[in-house]
């Protein structure tokens, strides 16, 4: 049964994201472009199909199986859901919704399905979305986009078109959502093809609707979409002016290998329960909150803090055990946790490894894919063969894709996986999914601009992934020619989806200002709010350039202005 959701007037909302709108620094640029005086009619004219021959990769035809004109519609508010930004439900201006599929090269693969919004009154520009975890589900391109501040109009409100794909599967109710790996077509679009197919079909249909293609194309993306943002500017550098990836799945087969390694060292004695998972908590805000001169329950420097919290000062005396402290192989599960992982075979891109995970946030409350530890690594209970929806996602998202994209084999015990017994096959696969390329040089001489956002809380994936991926740019490019056109940022307490900390920024009018006005991100802030109207900020902080990180130096702990950013 879905969430019940507080609607609010959509007069009253259109009206204040109209007001948004006016005073958003993304609004110059090309002049206004309109479906027409009858949009139902332009509308609905664009369901013939787009030829194959429009389509930049070997593909099928695209079917547009339905074009509507959809009334505009009022915000509303669900009471939970998987991350703060998903409950809601934005204000929407009326608009015409594409849906459609790209039929796929081999007949046994499924097709790519995709949705496109096309605004009445057109910015010229255009925002692809990313997805998330294995995809197979379409994404609409109608939600905030990654790290939005929920006051703010959606992109399609301010007038880009969106679009998004569910990647070229569609999940199945009793089938894991790894399954689609087994066949080569369906692996292929969801590492990379099927989000150049949509953006070209996408482009077609503006084309198609309005005259003329998109001055500017957009992409932006969180997780598994973050990746996807990265794959479009290390494969498809010419495809898009401006690129925002969050918290992305970069060092793909790195990270499916060591969460399920995270996994089994939880297996026995090496499972923490939620007690104990608040107890190291605990402890790690009592080594470091008050280090970044205010203690607020954020650990800000969250690398100097891995240097000076051991888990072992938790250790059971003993003779003893509890929820008060932790057994040996909890420490050495906590260690693991917190270690990198060692490539026995070579991966994409020179990588040999994955970098242990980040500190803070651990107890982080849980609800799907929001959370700390409870979430995503030790679950609620211990874990199990095959996984259950108590364990750790991460549990059940690595030990799944290592049967179904490395071994092809859905019965593997991975507590029996050798790499080494599979390693064309990793090789293979690495190729396909890592998005670890450093050589940027391409999407740079197009004038293309990048911005990563890294969570350092996250425990889906390892920050460090990012943060090492950036660093490689810079080694491959040099610091002069990545600082003309790429910002890696970090946000300190906030989790995998935005919760925790202050998580929220205006990445697309950033993104916007630097691609059409030249204007380089600078002073930007993250902001934490009321998911509820008026959308209240009740903290902000800096949002500092990697390596620099947040500390306080006076004033309001809830203001931005009361820290600065500091090595």
């Amino acid at each position: 049964m879905a969430t019940p959701k507080t609607v609010f007037s959509g007069g009253a909302m259109l009206a204040t994201a109209a007001l948004l709108l006016a005073a958003c620094g993304t609004t110059t640029g090309p002049k206004s472009l309109s479906l027409g005086g009858n949009p139902a009619t332009a509308c609905a004219a664009l369901v013939a199909p787009v030829a194959a021959s429009a389509i930049g990769l070997p593909s099928g035809a695209a079917t547009i199986d339905s074009a509507t004109l959809v009334p505009a519609s009022a915000l509303a508010v669900a009471e939970r859901g998987p991350s703060p930004a998903a409950r809601i439900t934005p204000a929407m201006p009326s608009y015409c919704k594409v849906l459609g599929r790209i039929a796929p090269v081999d007949a046994s693969a499924p097709p790519i399905l995709f949705q496109a919004n096309l605004p009445l009154a057109w910015n010229g520009r255009s925002v692809q979305y990313g997805g998330g975890g294995f995809n197979g589900v379409l994404i609409t391109g109608l939600s905030l986009v990654p790290a939005a501040r929920f006051d703010l109009p959606t992109p399609l409100a301010q007038g880009y078109v969106t679009y998004g794909t569910d990647s070229g599967h569609q999940s199945v109710a009793g089938q894991p959502p790894q399954a689609f790996a087994l066949n080569d077509e369906a692996l292929a679009n969801f590492a990379h093809a099927s989000y150049k197919k949509v953006r070209d079909v996408a482009v077609a249909l503006m084309q198609r609707a309005y005259g003329q293609a998109p001055q500017k194309l957009y992409f932006m993306g969180s997780s598994e979409g973050g990746r996807e943002a990265l794959t479009m500017a290390q494969r498809y550098p010419q495809d898009f002016d401006g690129i925002f990836s969050r918290v992305p799945v970069i060092n793909w087969t790195g990270l499916q290998h060591a969460g399920t390694r995270n996994g089994i060292a939880t297996f026995g004695e090496g499972w923490l329960r939620p007690a104990q998972v608040q107890l190291v908590h605990d402890a790690v805000l009592a080594s470091c909150d008050a280090a970044d001169g205010v203690a607020d329950r954020i650990v800000s420097n969250p690398v100097a803090c891995l240097q000076r919290f051991d888990p072992a000062a938790l250790r059971c005396a003993a003779g003893t055990s509890g929820d008060n402290c932790l057994n040996d192989a909890q420490v050495q599960a906590v260690r693991t946790l917190r270690t990198p992982w060692r490539a026995p075979v070579p991966l994409a891109n020179g990588i040999n490894e994955y970098p242990g995970w980040s500190i803070g946030g651990e107890a982080t409350p849980a609800f799907a894919s929001m959370g700390g530890w409870n979430a995503w690594w030790t679950g609620t209970a211990a874990p199990t063969v095959p996984p259950q929806p108590s364990n750790g996602i991460a549990w059940f998202y690595g030990s799944g894709a290592l049967q179904y994209f490395y071994a092809r084999n859905p019965s593997l015990d991975v507590r029996n996986y050798r790499a080494e017994d599979y390693a064309a096959r990793i090789a293979t696969v690495s190729q396909l999914m890592d998005s670890t390329n450093p050589d940027l040089s391409a999407f740079n001489a197009r004038g293309g601009k990048l911005l990563m956002l890294e969570h350092m809380a996250d425990y889906a994936q390892s920050p460090f992934a990012g943060i090492r991926y950036y660093e490689s740019v810079v080694a491959r490019l040099g610091r002069d020619n990545v600082d003309r056109f790429m910002r890696l940022y970090t946000a300190p307490g906030v989790d995998h989806v935005g919760s925790g900390a202050p998580a929220n920024v205006d990445m697309l009018g950033a993104l916007a200002d630097w691609v059409e006005r030249g204007k380089a991100p600078g002073g930007l802030q993250l902001v934490e709010q009321e998911v509820q109207p008026p959308f209240k900020v009740t903290r902000a902080r800096p949002l500092c350039e990697w390596p620099m990180w947040p500390r306080y130096v006076s004033g309001d702990a809830t203001q931005a202005a009361s820290f600065q950013c500091s090595r």
